[in-house]
C-alpha cells in the first residue's frame, strides 16, 4: 500500500452537505496523512463553521492532516494537487425559481435541479461558476487534477471538459444509493452484492447484479420482490422496471428529470419548505453546534461516507489500483450506443496513477434514444454558456420535453428567468 502527502483543495468547503463529508473522508485515509487541506470559500462565516467542524475531527482523530483556509479561490487553490469543487451560488433562492417558474407556463418537471426547464437555467448559472473557478485552477495549479461535485454532473463535467485544458472526473453518489436499496430487498450486506451501471449521470442503470461470491444473477430476485412488495418501490422506478428490465441506481425525483411521461405517474416532488428546514437549516445547525463542542462523536468509529472522490485521490497519488464504481468523463466508445464525449457515468478505476474508465455494454436502447435527446440539449446548454448565447439556451428550452408546451409558453418563461436571474447568468 502507498502513501503520499498532497495538496487537496476543497473548494466551496463552506456547503454543509459536502464540505464536511469530504474532510473527515480526507482526515480518515491512512494514505493521505501528512497531506495538506485548503478549506475554500469566499463566505467568510461559513468558511469558519467549516473550519471548526474540520478542527474538531482532525483533532479526535489525532491531527494526521493538515487544515488551512482561505477566502480567496486563487490563492486556495494555488499549487494544490487535487481540488474538489462542490459550490453554488444563492443555492435555495435560485432552486425554488427554476422549480415553480417554469411549473407556471406548463412545464411538468417534478424537481427541476437536473433536467427540464429548471435544470436548465440551474446548468447555466453552474457551469459559468465552475469555468470561472477552473480558470483559477488553470493558472495557479495548472497540473492539479479536478474532482467536480456540482451538480448538474454532466451538464458542468462537459462545460468542464470543453472549456478548460484541465485533468478532472465527475463524482456522484447516486450508485451506493442503489447499492442500499438492493442490500434491503435482497438482505445482504453490500459487500456481498456485485453490481454494475452505465448511462448518464442520476440517469444510469444496473445492467448487472450478482452475487458477489456465488456469481449468481440477482436480477429474478429483484424482479420477484417488485412483485411481492409494490408499495416498497415507487411509482417511476416501477413502470420503468417493467418498461425496460432494468432497475435505476438513482430514485424517482432524479430519473424523473428526464422522462417525458413522468407528468402521468408523479406529482411534483420538491416542497422547499421542508426541504431547506430539512436540509439546509439541520446540517448548518447540527455542524454549528459541532464546532462549537457542544456534543460529541465517536469519530474514530465512525464509517467514511461511501463517496469515491477520496479513493481517486488515494489511487493516483499512491498508483495504487483503486476500483471505481461510478465516474462521469467523456465518451471515448465506454458505452458503444452513445455519442463520442457526451458525458457517460460508468464503471472505472485508477492504475499506476491514471484513472481508467471501462468499456460496458451498449445501454438498453429506449433509454439509450432518452439518453440522446438529453445529450442534445446538454450540447446546446453548454455552448449556450461558452458562447454567451442567450438564444441557444432559448433552443434548448423548447427542445426539453419537460419544458412550456408552446414556444410562446417557454419564451414567457425564460424571459421571466432571465430577468430574476441574469447576474449569475452568462448574457
Amino acid at each position: 500500500m502507498g502513501n503520499a502527502q498532497v495538496r487537496i483543495a476543497l473548494v466551496g468547503a463552506g456547503g454543509m452537505s459536502f464540505g464536511p463529508v469530504m474532510t473527515y473522508d480526507v482526515i480518515c485515509s491512512k494514505k493521505l496523512q501528512g497531506s495538506t487541506l485548503v478549506l475554500v470559500d469566499i463566505n467568510k462565516e461559513r468558511l469558519d463553521l467549516a473550519y471548526g467542524v474540520a478542527k474538531r475531527l482532525n483533532d479526535a482523530m489525532g491531527n494526521p492532516v493538515n487544515i488551512e483556509t482561505e477566502t480567496d479561490t486563487a490563492r486556495g487553490v494555488a499549487g494544490a494537487d487535487y481540488v474538489m469543487v462542490s459550490t453554488e451560488i444563492k443555492r435555495w433562492e435560485r432552486w425554488k425559481q427554476d422549480f415553480e417558474i417554469p411549473r407556471k407556463y406548463g412545464a411538468t418537471q417534478v424537481m427541476g435541479e437536473n433536467g427540464g426547464p429548471g435544470g436548465m437555467f440551474h446548468s447555466l448559472r453552474t457551469v459559468k461558476l465552475l469555468l470561472e473557478i477552473c480558470s483559477a485552477v488553470e493558472k495557479n495549479a495548472p497540473d492539479a487534477f479536478l474532482i467536480n461535485l456540482t451538480n448538474p454532473m454532466s451538464r458542468v463535467t462537459l462545460g468542464i471538459n470543453r472549456g478548460t485544458k484541465l485533468k478532472n472526473v465527475g463524482m456522484c453518489h447516486e450508485f451506493r444509493g442503489g447499492m442500499i436499496r438492493f442490500s434491503s430487498m435482497l438482505l445482504l450486506p453490500e459487500e456481498k452484492i456485485a453490481a454494475k451501471a452505465s448511462g448518464m449521470n442520476h440517469f444510469t442503470w444496473f445492467y448487472e447484479v450478482k452475487h458477489a461470491e456465488t456469481g449468481e444473477d440477482l436480477y429474478p430476485k429483484i424482479e420477484k420482490h417488485i412483485k411481492m412488495f409494490p408499495f416498497l418501490h415507487s411509482k417511476l422506478i416501477k413502470r420503468c422496471f417493467n418498461e425496460y428490465g432494468l432497475y435505476p441506481t438513482s430514485s424517482d425525483s432524479h430519473i424523473g428529470e428526464y422522462l417525458p411521461f413522468v407528468s402521468e405517474e408523479v406529482k411534483p416532488i420538491i416542497n422547499f419548505h421542508d426541504f431547506f428546514r430539512n436540509e439546509g437549516k439541520f446540517r448548518n445547525f447540527m455542524c454549528e453546534q459541532y464546532s462549537k463542542g457542544l456534543f460529541w462523536l465517536p469519530v474514530k468509529y465512525l464509517p467514511q461516507s461511501g463517496e469515491e472522490v477520496v479513493p481517486i485521490i488515494e489511487g493516483l497519488a499512491t498508483k495504487d489500483f483503486t476500483p471505481l464504481n461510478a465516474i462521469n468523463v467523456p465518451n471515448k466508445g465506454y458505452i458503444p450506443n452513445l455519442p463520442d464525449d457526451v458525458i457517460v457515468e460508468v464503471p472505472g478505476s485508477c492504475e499506476n496513477g491514471r484513472l481508467v474508465a471501462e468499456t460496458v455494454p451498449p445501454v438498453h436502447e429506449p433509454l439509450a434514444e432518452l439518453m440522446r435527446t438529453q445529450y442534445a440539449i446538454q450540447d446546446k446548454v453548454v455552448d449556450a454558456v461558452l458562447k454567451k448565447d442567450p438564444a441557444l439556451a432559448f433552443e434548448a428550452l423548447v427542445e426539453d420535453p419537460l419544458s412550456p408546451p408552446s414556444r410562446e409558453d417557454c419564451k414567457k418563461m425564460f424571459d421571466e428567468m432571465l430577468a430574476l436571474q441574469r447576474e449569475q447568468l452568462p448574457f
